[in-house]
């Protein structure tokens, strides 16, 4: 039990990186980005080119990950996701999604339709078990150093959203965009800028989880409804809401699929049903003052 309550965590966290992008540009810039997956499967693509055709350490794929992949990000906001801020919700789903399709066809297209994987360092393979039956607590290697990198993911975005001067701008911005102008905030550099980061998130949390989840050209169709699951219950209000959201949808998901596996996502997607029936505006969204 404590074992899938583990694996359910480093899950979770694992889908809270993935997630948080799509939170922020969801929550802060309220723009619909249904191709926020197509970003981490570049994350998870990229680390796979890196370590099996440059030889680049696993550890190094990260950073430099987050980096490429945010710079891209940045390139298409600018070019692409701009002229759309402005458009009905409608067509920036429909613009966004028509993106995700296009990243799937290309990536099949140049990388293959065949599963891809990356190999870890020794130091990240393996599992440590504490205790003695019924309560043994085995822990994954690779799933507490997930677990430890989203940590402090978490209270570095935090940190950054609600104590720095960039944070108080970017809410400024959000909310009255024209009068932050005038106060000589630079909305469209604070917009690039949030989006990069969200999309480098992305990218970040497809490395790590190039092991875990399946890295194939479907990535961004498959785990798309995982996303806007944990933004959806957890709220957009705030960092802590979808990191929860992401928690308890990670032990309920393992936790599921270990005790009923027939059942397969039924029981993640009722949990879903029954938050939003209870609290439509998220699980942990706070009401407007």
């Amino acid at each position: 039990m404590l074992t899938i309550l583990f694996d359910g965590l480093a899950y979770g966290m694992l889908l809270f990186v993935l997630a948080v992008g799509l939170a922020v540009t969801l929550g802060l810039m309220n723009f619909i980005n249904l191709a926020h997956g197509a970003f981490a499967m570049t994350g998870g693509y990229l680390t796979v080119v890196l370590m099996q055709r440059w030889g680049v350490p696993f550890l190094a794929c990260l950073p430099l990950t987050f980096v490429l992949v945010g710079a891209l990000g940045a390139v298409l906001e600018r070019s692409l996701y701009r002229p759309m801020y402005q458009k009905p919700h409608l067509d920036q789903v429909l613009f966004s999604i028509g993106l995700a399709f296009m990243a799937v066809a290309g990536v099949d297209y140049v990388m293959g339709s065949s599963q891809q994987n990356v190999q870890l360092p020794d130091w990240l393979r393996g599992r440590t078990e504490w205790g003695d039956d019924p309560w043994v607590l085995g822990m994954g290697h690779y799933r507490l150093f997930i677990m430890g990198v989203c940590a402090v993911l978490t209270l570095l975005l935090q940190w950054v959203l609600t104590r720095t001067r960039f944070g108080s701008r970017l809410r400024a911005a959000v909310d009255d965009p024209a009068v932050a102008s005038g106060l000589g905030i630079n909305v469209n550099r604070i917009f690039l800028l949030t989006f990069a980061v969200g999309s480098g998130l992305a990218g970040l949390g497809g490395a790590l989880g190039a092991e875990v989840l399946s890295m194939e050209p479907s990535f961004p169709l498959k785990y798309m409804i995982y996303f806007l699951i944990v933004v959806a219950v957890g709220g957009t209000t705030s960092i802590t809401g979808p990191l929860w959201a992401a928690l308890l949808l990670g032990v309920a998901d393992v936790a599921g699929k270990y005790y009923v596996p027939k059942l397969g996502g039924f029981i993640v997607y009722a949990l879903m049903l029954l938050i939003l029936l209870w609290r439509p505006s998220g699980l942990f969204a706070r009401g407007k003052s």
